[in-house]
C-alpha cells in the first residue's frame, strides 16, 4: 500500500474474548414481506437464481476427502520463499534473527491455519447476512436468489471447518478487525448496507483471496475446494452488483456519501485483518516487532493490493468511485489500489468462474478444473 499502515492502531484492536462460543449482535432491520410474486421482474436476478439452482454441490460427497495432506511437506515448499525474505533485510536484533527452516515451516503451517480460519469465519458472516437479505430486501427475485446463497454459505462454512479439523491442526478465533466489520454489517438497519458490506466488500475480497490461494497452492484437495467455492462466490458478488446498481442510481449525494464512507472503512478493516497478529502471538513473537518488517515485504504488499482486484471495479460499476467529487476514488488512490478500476466487474465475470458438469462430477466421469 502506498499509505503507511498504522501498526499501533491495528494492534490496538484485539479479540477480547477468544474463548467465546456464542456471539450476539443486535439486528435492527425490519423484516419485509412482498405480495408481488412476479418472477423475473428483474431478469438478471432471475437468471442468477436459475444458475444457482443448477450449480449446487455437496461438500461431503463432491470433494475427495480421502486425499492425504502432508502438512510438513506443504510447509517446506514455502521455506525458500521465507529464506528469500530474510536475505532482503537486516534481521539483526529482530525476532527472526535466529530462525531456521524449522521455525519458518512452523510459521507457514500456522499461517495456513489462520488464513483458512478467517475464511471460515467470514463465510459464517455471509451466512448470517444473506439470511438477513432474504428478510429485508423488498424484491421477490432477490429473495429467491438470496435463499440459494444461504445454502451456499452453509456449505462453505462446512467444508472449511472440515478441512481445518481433518487436514490441518484446528482453527484460530475470528480476527478482531473482521469481527468488528461483521458486527457493523449485521447491526445496520439499511438492507443495502448488508449488500454493500457483505456482497461487495467482504465477498469481493474473499473472491480475490480465494483466487490468489488457488493459484498458489499445490495441495489438490484445497485447490479443488477453493475452485468450488469460487464458483459460488462469483455469483454472490454479482448478486450484490446487480441489485445495488439499480438502487444506487436513485440515491442522493448525501446518501451515496454514507455508502462511500462505509466502503472505505470496510476496506481498511479488511486490509488490517490480513496482518495476522494472532499468528505472531501464538508463535511467541511480539506482533509489533514482527510486523515492522513484514509490512515492508514486496510480496505482502502485492498480496494486499490484489485483494482489491474485485472490490474496486465493482465499486466503480455502482457509481461509488466518482460521486461527491470522486471521494472514494481519492481514498483508493491513497491505498494504492485504484489501478484495478478498469478490471472486469463481477456482474460480467461470474459465468466464466462457474463449474459445469456437476452431475458428471458426482458420477466420477469428470474432475473439477484444478488448473
Amino acid at each position: 500500500m502506498t499509505d503507511v499502515v498504522d501498526l499501533e492502531a491495528v494492534l490496538s484492536v484485539s479479540n477480547t474474548d477468544v474463548d467465546e462460543v456464542i456471539h450476539t449482535v443486535a439486528d435492527h432491520a425490519d423484516a419485509i414481506f412482498t405480495w408481488d410474486y412476479e418472477k423475473g421482474a428483474r431478469p438478471q436476478l432471475n437468471k442468477l437464481y436459475e444458475k444457482a439452482k443448477h450449480s449446487q454441490w455437496n461438500g461431503e460427497t463432491d470433494l475427495p476427502w480421502d486425499t492425504e495432506v502432508d502438512l510438513e511437506a506443504q510447509a517446506q515448499l514455502q521455506v525458500d520463499t521465507f529464506r528469500a525474505f530474510t536475505e532482503s533485510y537486516d534481521l539483526k536484533g529482530s525476532p527472526f534473527e535466529r530462525w531456521g527452516d524449522k521455525e519458518w515451516a512452523t510459521l507457514n503451517i500456522e499461517s495456513a491455519n489462520w488464513t483458512l480460519s478467517q475464511f471460515m469465519h467470514g463465510e459464517q458472516g455471509a451466512l448470517i447476512c444473506t439470511a438477513k437479505i432474504v428478510e429485508t430486501v423488498p424484491w421477490i427475485d432477490a429473495k429467491y436468489y438470496a435463499a440459494t446463497q444461504v445454502m451456499d454459505e452453509a456449505r462453505h462454512v462446512e467444508v472449511f471447518a472440515k478441512y481445518l479439523d481433518t487436514k490441518l491442526s484446528g482453527y484460530y478465533p475470528v480476527n478482531a478487525h473482521l469481527k468488528l466489520l461483521l458486527d457493523d454489517i449485521v447491526e445496520d438497519s439499511r438492507w443495502d448496507i448488508t449488500y454493500l458490506g457483505m456482497q461487495i466488500m467482504v465477498e469481493g475480497l474473499a473472491l480475490a483471496a480465494f483466487g490468489f490461494l488457488h493459484a498458489l497452492t499445490t495441495e489438490p484437495l484445497l485447490k479443488q475446494l477453493l475452485r468450488y467455492v469460487m464458483s459460488d462466490e462469483a455469483r454472490h458478488v454479482a448478486f450484490g452488483v446487480l441489485s445495488l446498481k439499480e438502487y444506487y442510481e436513485g440515491l442522493s449525494d448525501a446518501e451515496m456519501f454514507e455508502r462511500q464512507q462505509f466502503a472505505y472503512e470496510a476496506s481498511l478493516r479488511m486490509r488490517d485483518r490480513f496482518l495476522q497478529q494472532e499468528v505472531w502471538d501464538r508463535m511467541g513473537v511480539n506482533p509489533k516487532e514482527a510486523l515492522q518488517l513484514v509490512v515492508q515485504d514486496p510480496g505482502r504488499v502485492m498480496f494486499q493490493q490484489i485483494l482489491f482486484a474485485k472490490i474496486v471495479p465493482n465499486c466503480k460499476k455502482l457509481g461509488l468511485l466518482d460521486r461527491n467529487d470522486q471521494w472514494l476514488r481519492r481514498r483508493f488512490e491513497e491505498m494504492g489500489v485504484i489501478q484495478f478500476e478498469d478490471w472486469i466487474d463481477t456482474s460480467d465475470e461470474y459465468e466464466t468462474l462457474q463449474i459445469e458438469g456437476l452431475e458428471q462430477l458426482r458420477s466420477g466421469e469428470l474432475r473439477a478444473d484444478a488448473s
